[in-house]
C-alpha cells in the first residue's frame, strides 16, 4: 500500500511529463553549458497537487549574464528587468518561465527589501523560500526531486512550516506572515503550531511592508476558494489588527443577555454566502468578484462605533451603514485598492440595509426605481449582498426575507421590461431644459434636470409634452 508521499510524487510526474517538454530541452542546454537547472517553487507544488501550470520558476547556477545568453538562444523572446535581482525572463510560445541565480538574500530589519547576494547551491536557494511545501524542486532534464526540508510530507499532511526557524524568515521578510494567511486561504492548509506561535510573536513586524505589498497578499487571499481560513489566520494572529483592524473589532463583547449575533462570525458567514451566489463568467457576477467578497467582509463594520443597549432591554446599530461605508473608505485607500474598486465597496457597504425597508412589498414604483437607480451598476451585486446578509438559523424568517427579496427582483425585472429602468432619464434633456426656458448652460440648467429626474422617478414616463408643462410650473414657481 502506497504513502500519501509516493501517491503524490507519481501524481507530480504525470504531471511534470505533460508540462515539461519545454522546461527539458531548457535544462539540456543549461547541462551542456555546465550549469544546473531546477524548477522550484509554485510550479513543483502545484505539480503534486495535479495542476500543470504554463509560468514556470527556475532556480540555477548560472550568473544572470550566462542564463541571458541561454535563453536569448531558447525563448522567442526574453527580457531582463529583474536582472539586479538574478531573475532572466523569457516566453517560448506559451510557456513562460523566470530564470533566477542560486541566491542568499541578507536584510536590513527595517526594510522588506534584499541586499541580494547570489548562492552556490540549490539547497541554500530553496532555504531562502517561505515555506516548505514551496522549498522543493525538480532538476532538470533528469526530473530529479529535490526536498532538502521535507516539503512533500508538509505538503501530504497539509501543513505550513518555514524551512528555516520561522523566527528568523519572518524577520528577515514580514511579507511571509501574510503569505501564511494566503496560503491557509489557497490550501486549505493549516500552520503548524511553532510558525503560529512566530506570527503572534512577531505580528508588528509586518508594519515595514508596504501597503500595496499588504493589499496585493489581501486581495489574493479574498480571491482564494477558502478566504475564511485565511482570515482566520489574520485575526487570531494578530496581524489582522496591523492590516485590516476593522476586522478583529467585529468581535464585540456580548453582553449577558446575548442580545445581538456575533458581529465577526457572521461577517465570515455573509462572505461564505456571498462567494456561493457569484456565477461563472458569463454571469452577471463572474467569480470571483473583489468587489462583492469586499463588500460582504466588511459589510457591518460600521457596528462597534454605533451599538447602544436600549432601555427596553434591546440593542441598536443605527446609522452603521453610513458610518460603515466611510470606515471602508478610510480602510481601503490606506491599503492602496485602486479608486473604482474603494468607491463600488464603499456604496454596496452604504446600501446593504436599503432593501430591509422593503417590509411586505408595500414600495411604491418610484421606491424600486429608485433603489434601482442609486445601485446603478452594483444591482447584481447588491443582489447578491443582500441575500448572503440573511444568516438567521430561524427557517421561517429565512424563508420570508428570500421570498420578500425574489419579489422584489420580479418588480425590478417587470419595471425594467416597461421602461427601460437601468437607464432612467428625465423626458427632456439639457438642450431641450435650455430651449425651453430660455436660459445658458448654468446651475439651473442641473436643478431643472434633477427635478425633472424626480418627476420621472415618481410618476414614470411622462412624455416631452407633459413634462414641458411641469417644467414651465416649476420655472414660474420659482419666479
Amino acid at each position: 500500500m502506497s504513502t500519501p508521499e509516493q501517491d503524490l510524487l507519481r501524481r507530480a510526474l504525470g504531471v511534470l511529463t505533460e508540462m515539461a517538454p519545454a522546461a527539458l530541452e531548457l535544462g539540456e542546454q543549461f547541462r551542456a553549458a555546465g550549469h544546473e537547472l531546477s524548477l522550484v517553487g509554485g510550479p513543483v507544488r502545484d505539480a503534486f497537487l495535479g495542476r500543470a501550470s504554463n509560468d514556470l520558476d527556475f532556480a540555477t547556477s548560472a550568473s544572470p549574464d550566462q542564463t541571458q545568453r541561454l535563453l536569448a538562444r531558447w525563448g522567442d523572446a526574453h527580457w531582463d528587468i529583474g536582472k539586479e535581482f538574478g531573475t532572466i525572463g523569457a516566453r517560448r510560445g506559451d510557456v513562460v518561465v523566470e530564470v533566477t541565480t542560486y541566491r542568499t538574500d541578507k536584510y536590513d530589519p527595517a526594510s522588506r527589501k534584499p541586499l541580494v547576494e547570489f548562492g552556490d547551491s540549490l539547497d541554500g536557494d530553496l532555504s531562502r523560500r517561505d515555506f516548505t511545501v514551496n522549498a522543493m524542486a525538480v532538476r532538470v532534464p533528469e526530473l530529479t526531486f529535490v526536498d532538502p526540508y521535507d516539503g512533500l510530507s508538509d505538503l501530504a499532511a497539509g501543513v505550513l512550516r518555514t524551512p528555516i526557524a520561522p523566527e528568523r524568515s519572518f524577520d528577515d521578510d514580514p511579507l511571509r506572515m501574510m503569505r501564511a494567511a494566503r496560503f491557509a486561504a489557497q490550501l486549505s492548509f493549516h500552520v503548524e503550531p511553532g510558525t503560529l506561535a512566530a506570527l503572534v510573536a512577531m505580528a508588528d513586524r509586518i508594519e515595514i511592508v508596504s501597503a500595496e505589498r499588504v493589499q496585493a497578499e489581501i486581495t489574493k487571499l479574498l480571491l482564494s476558494d477558502n478566504p475564511r481560513a485565511g482570515l482566520e489566520v489574520l485575526v487570531d494572529t494578530g496581524l489582522a489588527d496591523q492590516v485590516l483592524p476593522e476586522l478583529p473589532a467585529l468581535q464585540l463583547e456580548i453582553d449577558e443577555h446575548h442580545r445581538h449575533k456575533d458581529v465577526y462570525q457572521h461577517s465570515l458567514t455573509v462572505l461564505d454566502q456571498a462567494i456561493a451566489q457569484e456565477t461563472g463568467a458569463d454571469g452577471a457576477v463572474p467569480a470571483p468578484d473583489l468587489v462583492l467578497r469586499l463588500a460582504a467582509l466588511l459589510h457591518d463594520i460600521g457596528k462597534p462605533a454605533t451599538r447602544r443597549f436600549e432601555s427596553g432591554g434591546g440593542v441598536s446599530f443605527h446609522h452603521h451603514e453610513v458610518v460603515g461605508a466611510k470606515l471602508t473608505t478610510k480602510r481601503l485607500r490606506a491599503l492602496k485598492y485602486e479608486k473604482q474598486v474603494v468607491k463600488d465597496v464603499s456604496r454596496l457597504v452604504e446600501l446593504h440595509l436599503r432593501f430591509h425597508g422593503y417590509g411586505d412589498g408595500a414600495w411604491t414604483d418610484s421606491a424600486v426605481r429608485r433603489y434601482v437607480t442609486d445601485a446603478g451598476p452594483l444591482l447584481e451585486r447588491l443582489h447578491r449582498l443582500t441575500r448572503a446578509d440573511s444568516t438567521t438559523r430561524n427557517k421561517r424568517k429565512a424563508k420570508r426575507l428570500s421570498d420578500a427579496y425574489t419579489n422584489l427582483e420580479h418588480r425590478i425585472s417587470a419595471l425594467r421590461e416597461q421602461e427601460e429602468i437601468d437607464a432612467i432619464r428625465p423626458d427632456l434633456d439639457g438642450t431641450q431644459i435650455m430651449e425651453i426656458l430660455g436660459i445658458s448652460p448654468s446651475r439651473e440648467v442641473g436643478e431643472a434636470y434633477k427635478y425633472l429626474l424626480g418627476l420621472r422617478m415618481e410618476r414614470g414616463p411622462l412624455g416631452e409634452e407633459v413634462a414641458t408643462e411641469e417644467l414651465r410650473k416649476w420655472w414660474a414657481e420659482r419666479g
